[in-house]
């Protein structure tokens, strides 16, 4: 063979390399860049996301760009669709956001009337709770004041919209509508907390009802909806102010309530699954308990397993790994590690705040707003790097972390911090 014929081998044989090279890493890309929704698109919080930085400068890792102009809000971010979607409220007026991968605004639409929170001890608590949620080209968002829309997500024009509160006959909660919307197939899960439908069943595409529940105790929850499967059913999980219930996905059946209340009846947390197992946590001191299903006759039973005054969380979600739980107390306060099937505390550290996962870790984003990286590891806590994100404003750093796309998503008040967290 000439050397001619030994380059040409050798040409195709680096493109056929390079090929396959992009093809399996895009791949990689379009499976692990997407958080759809309120903590994933599997509701657990664990981010698929590899190849991230096990350590971080002292100043903090790079930051790519900064997106102002949300104002007040609490609810977190969604990437999806190649754009990054959020909401909060300036001036009289609550908006939805979209923006592109660099973060340029596409589009900003109304979400809902005006509304503010009318407790004195909770006035500068206002703007969105929820966190839209994508799902094939749209966008479901439900506003503080219960107005729940879909939008088309190339251009924010409306394909649907329902008025929960008038149509369920339901109350404005007193802290606002906080659900983020779940959905699976064609359905879209929601609590209008309603005479007319406390947990509801939407089709996505029409928004048209498909079945509601009634006869669950209590007022609305501020839980998000998280679904599961045992004893046969396909089970739709959430709160209500005095109890945790299981609902049949397929008919809006109840299944079960576990009683559990906080002395303030406020259930924020969404429950832990983790095969028959259910964690259930909320805060002013209440703890955290985990319950067992038992398949009974044609329906489910449950019973207690053990219960703790630690780790009693309000409002910043706790997640399962590797049959530990991780989460902050509020009256126990600080950050823990729990045994799941035991309760037995692992390891406990000051701090207070959300949480997420991704490759190893747990990054810990205190109400003050710091963001710690944290071994997920109940041997001892190990924290291997922490930095401060600047202000976006004034009040908590509330809204949750995500983890996408080798990014780490920060939210406060008028900002959201775009940080690259990719080895390098």
């Amino acid at each position: 063979m000439n050397n001619k014929g030994q380059i040409n081998i050798l040409r195709n044989l680096m493109i056929f390399s390079v090929s396959i090279f992009l093809l399996t890493n895009l791949n990689l890309f379009s499976q692990n860049t997407e958080w759809p929704c309120f903590h994933g698109a599997d509701r657990t919080n664990r981010s698929k996301e590899t190849g991230l930085l096990k350590s971080w400068p002292e100043a903090g890792p790079t930051l790519l760009f900064t997106i102002s102009g949300l104002g007040e809000g609490f609810n977190s971010t969604s990437i999806a669709g190649g754009m990054i979607f959020t909401a909060g409220k300036t001036g009289a007026q609550s908006w939805v956001f979209a923006f592109d991968m660099n973060g340029k605004l596409v589009w900003k639409k109304p979400s809902g009337e005006p509304w503010s929170v009318t407790v004195s001890w909770a006035s500068s608590y206002n703007g969105p709770r929820s966190t839209p949620t994508y799902d094939n080209g749209a966008v479901y968002h439900l506003s503080e004041n219960g107005k729940l829309t879909a939008f088309r997500s190339k251009d924010g024009s409306v394909i649907w919209s329902r008025d929960l509160p008038k149509e369920f006959n339901s109350e404005i909660p007193m802290y606002g509508f906080s659900e983020s919307v779940l959905i699976e197939g064609d359905n879209l899960f929601v609590r209008p907390g309603g005479q007319k439908g406390y947990q509801a069943c939407l089709d996505k595409k029409t928004g048209k009802t498909i079945w509601t529940t009634n006869g669950i105790p209590g007022e609305y929850g501020y839980s998000s909806a998280v679904t599961s499967d045992f004893g046969g059913f396909h089970q739709v999980l959430g709160s209500s102010t005095s109890c945790y219930y299981s609902i049949d996905a397929k008919t809006g059946k109840l299944l079960w309530i576990a009683d559990f209340k906080n002395k303030y009846d406020v259930n924020c947390t969404d429950p832990i699954v983790y095969n028959e197992y259910i964690l259930l946590t909320t805060g002013e001191g209440k703890g955290c308990t985990v319950i067992k299903q038992k398949k009974s006759g044609s329906g489910i039973t449950t019973e207690k397993v053990w219960e703790s005054e630690l780790m009693d969380n309000y409002f910043g979600g706790v997640l399962l790994y590797n049959g530990y739980v991780y989460g902050c107390g509020h009256e126990s306060r600080g950050w823990y590690c729990l045994d799941f099937m035991t309760g037995k505390e692992m390891w406990k550290t000051n701090g207070e705040g959300s949480l997420t996962y991704a490759e190893g870790m747990i990054y810990l984003y205190d109400v003050r707003g710091s963001i710690k990286l944290v071994k997920a590891s109940p041997d001892k806590y190990e924290r291997l790097s922490e930095f401060k994100t600047p202000k976006g404003g004034e009040g908590p750093y509330w809204a949750h972390p995500v983890v996408c796309g080798g990014r780490l998503y920060l939210r406060h008040a008028d900002k959201l911090f775009v940080y690259d967290i990719r080895k390098k």
